[in-house]
């Protein structure tokens, strides 16, 4: 996109048409939860898609042959809680092996600027492919936050992955960390005062726990 190039909207039809059926207010919390994991996973084959490959030596049962292979550590998931772990269950159905990182993050519903709780990463973050998932990039602080938190830790690559995102979280994520690439499902209209995307869909998290 001219006006974000960092910024890839995954605009895949079945993308496309599971996130309408996310956004439908009438749309029970499980076939919410599990179309999350469901697009989360399918968002998944395009944030993977830098992973380096090397040819291994391999016997099919015809006669051996070099084929393509995961080269190097693999990826680490991370998490802004608690919203993250709607889209982080479908990111692990791709990839099983990938190591799982954690960061509390909480809006401050004054200044709407985010307050860390909790922090779990691996150790070996500077070695990985770090994918930071959170369903909803509305104002950018807590993205930007999290980022902040990883570079700290000695990410070097990371990727930043939602399913919506507000042009004015964009902009301030953008700018703060023009380095790392965003992949979203849609791009909505606007934040409203306090914060929520619209048209949006709605709490992600009180919508995939059930709690509203």
């Amino acid at each position: 996109m001219e006006k974000y190039p960092s910024v890839t909207v995954v605009d895949h039809p079945l993308v496309q048409h599971k996130l309408t059926l996310l956004r439908d207010k009438h749309t029970p919390t499980a076939q919410f939860r599990q179309l999350a994991r469901e697009i989360s996973l399918l968002m998944a084959y395009e944030v993977t898609r830098i992973l380096p490959l090397e040819n291994v030596a391999i016997e099919t049962p015809l006669e051996a042959m070099q084929a393509p292979k995961l080269v190097g550590k693999k990826l680490c998931f991370v998490s802004i809680l608690r919203a993250g772990n709607g889209i982080l269950d479908g990111m692990l159905d791709l990839v099983p092996s990938a190591r799982v990182g954690h960061l509390g993050l909480y809006r401050d519903p004054e200044t709407l600027e985010p307050v860390e709780y909790y922090v779990k990463l691996p150790d070996d973050v500077p070695d990985r492919l770090v994918v930071v998932v959170d369903p909803m990039l509305a104002t950018g602080h807590s993205a930007c936050a999290a980022v902040a938190r990883l570079k700290q830790a000695g990410a070097l690559q990371i990727r930043f992955t939602c399913l919506i995102a507000a042009p004015e979280g964009l902009a301030v994520f953008c700018e703060e960390h023009p380095d790392v690439p965003v992949f979203a499902a849609a791009i909505d209209r606007e934040l409203d005062a306090h914060g929520y995307i619209h048209p949006g869909l709605g709490d992600a998290g009180d919508r995939l726990f059930g709690t509203k």
